[in-house]
């Protein structure tokens, strides 16, 4: 039975979720698909390739659904949020798509979504393209924290005991990270996430009035 890319892609994202990037192999989601490796090398010619397929396959929705009559502010914010839920959909999401550079209408409609509205706001092409790249970063960033030991992201237990050794370390040798204790451990990410968005903006009008 010959097997289309698409199927393939859709598999190795639930695989994905199973094994995690680790554990995603051309050789173990052949298995999963019931079929030989050689199958999958037709329409992939490494794993990297694959990669590169799940990672625009994962972006397919971004920037779909933006009020492009929104000022500048209220279409990057859109842009972000739709950005950070797509990589936050899968496990390792944003380890497959930091690790790609891949040329398609899914990537190049995300960043249009981005530099047009920067650029209709007084940028700079240079200042709107580095500025794209800076949230870019910083929402792959973020979300690689959160998938990982983020304060979103444990237990109870684990939180506290995480807080005891921040004491511990802190204490008489960090005052002002100490004093930044709380405000470090909020599991708020939503908060945080939108106060990134908030100075990366910020920086960018203030680019945009030096100009």
């Amino acid at each position: 039975m010959k097997i289309q890319r698409d199927t393939v892609v859709a598999r190795a994202l639930d695989l994905l979720d199973e094994v995690g990037i680790e554990g995603l192999t051309m050789r173990r989601l052949a298995e999963a698909m019931g079929i030989k490796a050689a199958s999958l090398y037709w329409h992939f010619a490494n794993k990297q390739a694959l990669l590169d397929g799940m990672a625009d396959r994962m972006i397919e929705g971004v920037a779909r659904t933006v009020d492009v009559d929104a000022p500048c502010d209220g279409q990057v914010r859109q842009v972000a949020a739709q950005l950070r839920l797509a990589l936050s959909a899968r496990r390792d999401g944003v380890r497959v798509f930091g690790g790609t550079y891949v040329i398609s209408d899914n990537v190049f409609r995300v960043a249009e979504a981005l530099i047009k509205p920067m650029r209709m706001s007084g940028a700079s092409e240079k200042l709107a393209s580095w500025s794209t790249f800076t949230l870019l970063y910083y929402v792959m960033g973020f979300v690689m924290e959160a998938q990982g030991a983020g304060p979103g992201n444990s237990s109870i237990d684990e939180m506290e005991s995480r807080r005891g050794d921040f004491i511990a370390m802190a204490s008489g040798r960090y005052p002002h990270v100490l004093a930044s204790m709380v405000s470090i451990f909020d599991p708020d990410l939503d908060t945080r996430f939108d106060a990134g968005i908030d100075l990366i903006l910020l920086g960018l009008q203030q680019k945009i009035h030096m100009a």
